[in-house]
């Protein structure tokens, strides 16, 4: 793969600019953010800095007033490295609030880092990077099957599609990746881990036990797509419970992990209230885990990081075309669970993820009851990974994985 791949956050992005006077865009490290700025037509009129440079970040913390008073639109990258600097926006954009004014990026989730978000509140818009979907990498231009279903209500048409290659989970939609053959990419993975823990982490916060937090991510990770349980967790670590629940708060920040809350909207008194965690990347979930092949369908991860790929590539769509969206689980206790509850303006759509190419009775089970308790919910999808679109029930449909990311 050559060349620049366009993203499709580039629409949304750009409505903001023209009603914002600060735009935000964050999102884990190596996704692309700095390729977006300097690649966006959107871009073109705006002066480029990046905090990763010592000389600028030195005048950002010390003279910021003069960095950003240039009267230029500004792109400022890395800036949550000089909360200085968000002060200094503040004040220019207090004193003249022009739309589209400054864009920020950070490889950290401002609004989870303390006194940021209050700097920018009623200035900003955030939009967080993820990694590449499958729509952007295969250049897909047609509209979404997810948003169809949410915003137009359509039905699956009765199609079929290919399956989805257990390759595409392993390798995931880091950047940097696509373009590099399997030996390259293991290098590459391994690098990003040592620059995350070396870089990343010790930006945002001190962490002198680099070896309890490598081993805290790494045992994270064979949990991905399941409840999150700190303490659990911090007894497998052996770390206290505070330092667990410390370090994984920190690789949020950072967007390692994205977690998943709960869908509470319909009565049931043991529903799960548990939040889910995922890697945000299902190729580097793989290389955390250790697993190098998903093709042997014996894996204990291979549905789990199915289902995490799933969700980076429904985030990337959802983020693009329809970002005020939500994303939840269902789960009733010891019954039912649905992995994706999608909601948009007072409907839903319920999914289920299944990495196997068939399906059984079994599996509809809980969207069934689902759709029964949830009114709101206007379809549900079992995405199997086979190649043929069915219809199952009242609103329920099997769909080809491969067609509910596209």
């Amino acid at each position: 793969m050559t060349g620049y791949l366009q993203r499709e956050i580039h629409t949304t992005v750009g409505q903001a600019l023209k009603s914002i006077p600060v735009v935000v865009i964050t999102g884990m490290r190596q996704t692309g953010k700095t390729t977006f700025l300097q690649n966006d037509p959107l871009f073109k009129r705006y002066r480029y800095v990046s905090l990763d440079d010592f000389a600028t970040l030195q005048t950002a913390v010390s003279q910021p007033e003069a960095l950003v008073n240039s009267g230029d639109p500004l792109c400022i990258d890395e800036a949550q490295k000089a909360p200085e600097l968000l002060t200094a926006v503040k004040r220019a954009v207090d004193r003249q609030r022009k739309a589209g004014r400054f864009v920020l990026t950070g490889s950290a989730n401002f609004s989870l880092l303390k006194g940021m978000s209050e700097t920018l509140a009623g200035r900003a818009v955030y939009f967080t990077l993820g990694p590449l979907s499958r729509r952007e990498i295969q250049g897909t231009t047609y509209g979404p099957f997810l948003v169809k279903l949410l915003r137009d209500q359509k039905s699956p048409a009765m199609e079929t599609a290919r399956a989805l290659p257990p390759w595409e989970i392993v390798r995931g939609g880091m950047p940097p990746v696509a373009s590099l053959d399997d030996s390259a990419a293991a290098t590459w993975f391994r690098g990003f881990e040592q620059t995350y823990v070396e870089r990343d982490i010790r930006d945002i916060a001190r962490i002198d036990d680099t070896l309890g937090f490598r081993t805290l991510i790494k045992l994270a990770t064979l949990r991905t797509g399941q409840l999150l349980n700190f303490s659990q967790l911090a007894r497998d670590a052996r770390l206290s419970l505070a330092t667990t629940t410390r370090y994984l708060q920190l690789a949020e920040t950072s967007f390692l992990f994205t977690k998943v809350t709960p869908f509470l909207r319909n009565r049931s008194s043991r529903l799960v209230k548990s939040p889910k965690l995922y890697l945000t990347d299902s190729g580097l979930a793989c290389h955390l885990a250790g697993v190098e092949s998903l093709e042997n369908a014996d894996e204990p991860l291979r549905g789990a990081l199915f289902e995490t790929y799933a969700l980076q590539n429904i985030s990337s769509i959802l983020q693009a075309s329809l970002p005020d969206a939500q994303i939840s689980y269902w789960h009733v206790q010891g019954r039912h669970e649905v992995d994706f509850v999608l909601e948009h303006k007072k409907r839903c759509v319920a999914v289920e993820v299944k990495a196997a190419s068939r399906w059984s009775e079994s599996d509809l089970v809980s969207l069934t009851v689902f759709l029964e308790k949830t009114p709101s919910c206007v379809t549900g999808i079992l995405a199997y990974n086979g190649i043929q679109t069915a219809r199952l029930g009242k609103n329920v449909w099997a769909v080809p994985l491969a067609t509910v990311l596209s």
